[in-house]
């Protein structure tokens, strides 16, 4: 991987424009990242993903999505079927939980059928987040269940279903969102239980899958472990939660820079991510003012940064022999029982 930059952009709309190849061009994004908004149809998109690439000069340039199912699903009919939002397969978990995991397996096998054949190579996706009574419904029915120890079995059979098409994936939202009393698309939340609190449950899914090769942070802040600053923008929460106590030493991308949880302008939120210790800078809204001020801040990757993201590109291997028809009348046998 030559002189890629930290970071992970998205774009305006369906087809690069010649400033977004030219910017794209010269700043060498590490990755890309598609939404609803750059999707029209399977032949524009298969051309956007390779427009992207050639853009950088680099073939294993990585396209990610957030393709979960439910109502955060970028990829619609025709593309890709409507999936059951996580806390289906939950619920069929808890009632069968072979049938369960099973069905998230499937699941994650079925998104990588989807999002391959498109030359997308990664899902933001499983969703770790642990929900408890009262939180915001952000996560909601995003998540698998209240039962820490499900999410952690249901994210990492789902985790090896997309892996086992070829799509990496990305854990979120580490250490964890489902606490959250706020939405950190529209505020910074703050999560105030104790430190025990968070280990006996928020962070289990996090350390039950530590293996993973990617993961996102949370834009939330703990104020058992950082009273001032979000996870995100956290030495504390990075060096001691995420690396040294849950164990994860995959690459570290940040929750969308463009959310309002964070603040400052672009460049001084660009920089509290990476001195906290991420890996690279994500920003999604495609406005070019934007992308120009988080490039500026954002380095070459390099040193362990660099090393991580070598790691997660090589975990990509070639799909498995599953037939898709038969994967599909499979989950489909399976959620009838909770439809």
């Amino acid at each position: 991987m030559s002189e890629s930059k930290a970071m992970i952009l998205g774009l305006a709309g369906t087809r690069l424009s010649a400033e977004e190849a030219a910017f794209f061009r010269g700043e060498r994004p590490w990755g890309f990242i598609l939404f609803a908004r750059n999707v029209a149809d399977g032949a524009q998109l298969a051309a956007l993903t390779a427009a992207l690439r050639d853009s950088v000069g680099r073939a294993d340039a990585p396209v990610f999505v957030d393709q979960e199912g439910g109502r955060v699903q970028r990829l619609r009919p025709p593309l890709a079927p409507d999936y059951p939002p996580a806390s289906a397969i939950g619920a069929l978990h808890a009632r069968d939980a072979r049938a369960g995991l099973r069905a998230a397996w499937l699941m994650g096998r079925l998104h990588a059928f989807d999002l391959s054949r498109y030359g997308l190579c990664a899902d933001c996706l499983p969703v770790l987040d642990v929900p408890v009574p009262g939180a915001h419904d952000v996560i909601g029915n995003r998540a698998f269940s209240g039962d820490p120890q499900a999410v952690a079995a249901l994210g990492r059979a789902q985790a090896e279903g997309l892996m086992a098409g070829g799509i990496l994936p990305v854990m979120k939202h580490i250490p964890g969102h489902g606490r959250a009393g706020a939405d950190s698309h529209k505020a910074l939340p703050r999560v105030d239980a104790p430190l025990e609190a968070l280990r006996a449950h928020d962070f289990v899914p996090f350390r039950e899958l530590r293996s993973l090769p990617m993961a996102m942070t949370a834009h939330v802040v703990y104020t058992a472990i950082d009273p001032d600053n979000p996870s995100t923008t956290s030495r504390r929460v990075i060096a001691e939660i995420v690396r040294a106590e849950l164990g994860f030493d995959g690459l570290l991308m940040s929750d969308d820079v463009s959310m309002d949880a964070l603040s400052g302008d672009y460049g001084a939120r660009t920089q509290a991510i990476l001195e906290a210790g991420c890996d690279l800078v994500l920003h999604c809204n495609g406005v070019m003012a934007q992308m120009q001020a988080v490039a500026r801040q954002v380095p070459v990757l390099a040193g362990r940064a660099l090393a991580r993201a070598e790691a997660a590109l090589a975990r990509r291997q070639p799909a498995d022999d599953t037939v898709e028809a038969a994967a599909r009348t499979e989950f489909d046998s399976l959620l009838a029982a909770v439809a």
